[in-house]
């Protein structure tokens, strides 16, 4: 019995070794904080989940044309130390974000300091990500 189980054991850890791993991203290989950003859009979802929250933004250009931006965050439970609740950000409300782009050029920033529409700024402090 103990053989089969060891057999069964030492498989299943072959099987798993060739997953893909989902490693955490740091900060630094993704994001370009020489060239800070205001975006200025509307709240179109927002996902609560660890490792980061993401929230997007339809972000309207000068010659008319809107693009969605992904903007991430920390995770949940630093933004509530922060002040952050799922109300803070709804989906419709219109947001100053300032932070730094990917440095893939993709329409994705850091987005750790929101304007809300009431005036109040919320923000997450820089973190080794």
């Amino acid at each position: 019995m103990l053989n089969r189980f060891l057999v069964l054991f030492a498989g299943l850890a072959i099987l798993e070794s060739g997953l893909p791993a989902l490693a955490h991203h740091s900060f630094a290989s993704e994001f370009d904080t020489s060239k800070p950003i205001t975006l200025e859009g509307v709240v179109t979802r927002i996902d609560w989940e660890n490792p980061h929250v993401h929230y997007y933004l339809d972000v309207t250009e000068p010659d008319g044309t809107v693009i969605n931006w992904a903007c991430e965050t920390g995770g949940p439970a630093r933004l509530a130390r922060r002040g952050w609740t799922h109300d803070t950000l709804k989906i419709g409300d219109k947001v100053i974000v300032h932070g730094y782009p990917a440095k893939d050029g993709s329409n994705a920033a850091d987005g750790r300091q929101v304007t809300l529409p009431d005036g109040r700024s919320i923000g997450l402090e820089p973190s080794a990500k």
